[in-house]
């Protein structure tokens, strides 16, 4: 939902708690330029902000019943008719057109002429959009500057399209199958698609200028350098976490999800701790960095203090997507007390995630769906989907390689193996798991992946227990299997071991991002030697 934030002076502003995981992302990127944030309460707060930022997450209909109900919207329009200084951020850019087509039809503010609309899934092209993107500039602007050519995150469905009726308002525009706005201006009216709060170095570059124009950071601009343009495929470091065995909070890597050491006592493998590593792969130019939370404390997510304090403490200092899974799902507990997905996922959420994962949960709602032919709205995915928008639900498949000698004997998605199974089979199919790859479930990775995006899904992390730790590469069979079943998009993880195999997978199949864990924490491989041989071979890569 839309969070309305003042910025007031370099100090002494109040701090107040955060609605949502991309208004604590807002308060700690302006933390880390010397600024403090008041979120506010009532609506005679805007008419005194200095300077006015909007962020919004969720959907469009439920984001203008809150400010209606609040009586923000008449204040919101004085403000920035008024020509003060605004930033709105996604949801916060879109809330100010005339209307949305999404949930059905709602009417926005109204300030800036055209309706948002849905990317047109049928260019072939996943939806939602999600990553770094490039930026055409329409017309210099000091927030441009700033920014230079360096790619900017988004993660969104819905877009504003440039019309003759807004062309004074386009700052500039990205692409995705068809140009879209991604930054309005006018006067001191500024509004982004993109989040700069979580864009790295560039955004807050940007978030500098807006805060400061008499000091601006100016970057340059580099588009004539023969680099490929466009979405930047994305490399995610991925950091599993649990209890060791004096019950602190590590990170650790599993061999087919095996997290101990063979000898030395079976201890835990300790590759790190956390947030260190969290913020050095923020520094290294890691896309995205996710938690999976392995821990014995995902069996009660509400009391899982250290997790949430692990994202907390994160967040301060990676200005980059965080995803957290692990624990999500409704629980009852010990006192008897029912805390749905929701209310779990929304823990998460303020503490500073703006993705989470859903792991068994999401095959056990995936088997009902499938059962039923319908969805009834009380599944994890649907209601953190419906609350806070698909972009923020990932599912994390777990599947394991079974051969099969006849595909036509077989119920599941069957597909021809480049290398035979133990007795000569020809053929194979992706058994799903659930409870961390110990239980076989009577699903394919193909179903469930379809399931899932019916439910309200809106990415999908597909793991492979076979090639887990194996170093060969990812399995790209089933990767290619699973992208080309739905139009949602799909990260590859599992069996990396060289740079090579993230260009792989990306000349191969359709894999929107691809991720790794030990190889990174081994240090084995860095990050930049991965983007530079993705840049190499020609793939989109933010470097």
């Amino acid at each position: 939902m839309p969070a309305v934030a003042a910025v007031h002076t370099r100090a002494g502003a109040r701090r107040c708690q955060p609605a949502a995981g991309n208004v604590r992302s807002v308060r700690n990127a302006l933390r880390k330029l010397g600024y403090t944030l008041k979120e506010v309460e009532r609506p005679e707060d805007i008419a005194k902000a200095e300077r006015l930022i909007f962020p919004g997450v969720g959907a469009y209909a439920q984001a203008m019943e809150i400010l209606q109900k609040r009586g923000y919207v008449e204040p919101l329009r004085e403000y920035i008719q008024a020509n003060k200084p605004f930033l709105g951020i996604c949801l916060g850019l879109q809330l100010l057109f005339e209307g949305s087509e999404e949930n059905g039809g709602v009417e926005g503010l109204g300030l800036v002429p055209g309706r948002v609309v849905q990317f047109d899934t049928s260019l072939g092209l996943p939806v939602p959009h999600i990553g770094w993107n490039d930026l055409s500039p329409r017309r210099e602007d000091r927030l441009l500057k700033a920014v230079g050519d360096r790619r900017l995150y988004f993660v969104h469905s819905f877009c504003a399209q440039p019309t003759p009726q807004n062309e004074d308002w386009v700052l500039a525009t990205s692409h995705y199958g068809t140009d879209f706005i991604a930054a309005i201006q006018k006067g001191q009216m500024y509004a982004t698609q993109f989040h700069p709060e979580k864009s790295g170095a560039a955004g807050l570059d940007l978030l500098h200028s807006f805060l400061d124009p008499q000091n601006v950071p100016a970057h340059a601009d580099t588009r004539s350098d023969g680099r490929t343009r466009g979405l930047a495929k994305r490399v995610i470091a991925c950091l599993d976490v649990r209890a060791n065995d004096a019950g602190d909070l590590v990170v650790t890597k599993g061999d087919q999800y095996d997290v101990r050491e063979s000898g030395n006592g079976g201890e835990v493998r300790n590759l790190g701790m956390p947030v260190e590593l969290a913020g050095r792969y923020f520094e290294e130019g890691a896309d995205e960095v996710t938690f999976l939370n392995i821990t014995g404390f995902r069996d009660f997510p509400l009391g899982d203090l250290p997790m949430l304090e692990v994202l907390r403490r994160a967040s301060e200092g990676v200005f980059v997507p965080l995803t957290v899974g692990g624990g999500i799902r409704e629980f009852t507990d010990t006192e008897g007390k029912h805390y749905s997905a929701l209310e779990v996922a929304s823990e998460y959420f303020r503490s500073g995630a703006d993705k989470v994962s859903i792991g068994s949960d999401a095959v056990y709602a995936a088997e009902e769906y499938l059962r039923t032919g319908k969805a009834d709205g009380k599944s994890a995915i649907e209601q953190i989907s419906w609350h806070y928008g698909k972009q923020a639900v990932v599912i994390s498949i777990d599947p394991r390689r079974v051969y099969v000698a006849d595909p036509a004997a077989c119920t599941h998605t069957c597909v021809k193996a480049s290398q035979p199974g133990p007795a000569g089979e020809q053929w194979c199919w992706w058994q799903c798991t659930v409870k961390g790859g110990r239980e076989g479930r009577n699903i394919d990775a193909v179903q469930l992946a379809r399931a899932v995006e019916a439910l309200g899904a809106g990415e999908i992390l597909l793991n492979c227990i076979d090639n887990d730790g194996a170093g060969k590469g990812f399995d790209l069979e089933l990767i290619r299997a699973v992208a080309d079943a739905v139009t949602i998009p799909v990260i590859a993880s599992s069996g990396a071991g060289v740079p090579s195999h993230f260009t792989e997978v990306f000349q191969h199949t359709k894999a929107a991002a691809a991720l790794a864990a030990g190889i990174f924490h081994r240090q084995e491989v860095t990050i930049d030697s991965v983007k530079k041989h993705m840049d190499t071979n020609g793939i989109p890569a933010r470097v």
